[in-house]
């Protein structure tokens, strides 16, 4: 059994948790973020440390305890020091470029994909295909990376495709001529 929520999370310097009724805003010097506690979850913020109480014993409540836990602890790494996914493009004519609030993808299609950039990330490419991609919310950062690498991903005969940066691709053999 996780016992997640019941652990204590430490408040960084510069980091204030406030409670607004059911919000928690945690606000930092990258920014503010805000999350609605789920109902059964008290929270208790104090002596530099945030503690989460659950009032009744239920398996869904604990469930949401660890969750709401875990939420709260990646809003505290977002706004005191922010969340990166790198990710490289491998391939011959594959390429990528920011024009204005999107990104200009040029994976061997017909046309170039343009995928809008969310307000509150920032998107930076490097060399033609190395895309980091910053912010402080975890949850935007990880889908607006897997929302690109999903345009074409790393396929397992040449390697091509985009890919997190450090992802190992299982290569596969080709077709052999038998007899």
């Amino acid at each position: 059994m996780s016992r997640v929520g019941l652990k204590p999370i430490s408040l960084p310097e510069k980091v204030a948790v406030k409670l607004d009724g059911r919000t928690v805003v945690v606000e930092g010097p990258k920014g503010k973020l805000d999350f609605s506690l789920p109902q059964g979850i008290d929270l208790k913020a104090g002596d530099g440390n945030v503690i989460l109480s659950r009032t009744t014993e239920t398996r869904q409540l604990k469930a949401l305890h660890g969750t709401a836990r875990s939420l709260i602890n990646n809003m505290i790494i977002g706004v005191s020091k922010g969340f990166v996914k790198d990710l490289e493009i491998h391939g011959v004519g594959l390429r990528a470029a920011v024009k204005g609030t999107d990104l200009d993808l040029s994976l061997g299609r017909s046309h170039p994909l343009l995928h809008p950039i969310p307000s509150g990330l920032t998107v930076t490419v490097n060399e033609n295909t190395k895309i980091k991609v910053e912010g402080i919310d975890k949850q935007l950062v990880g889908q607006f990376a897997a929302e690109v690498r999903g345009y074409y991903p790393p396929e397992p005969y040449k390697g091509k495709g985009v890919r997190y940066s450090g992802e190992h691709v299982r290569r596969k053999e080709g077709k052999s001529v038998g007899k």
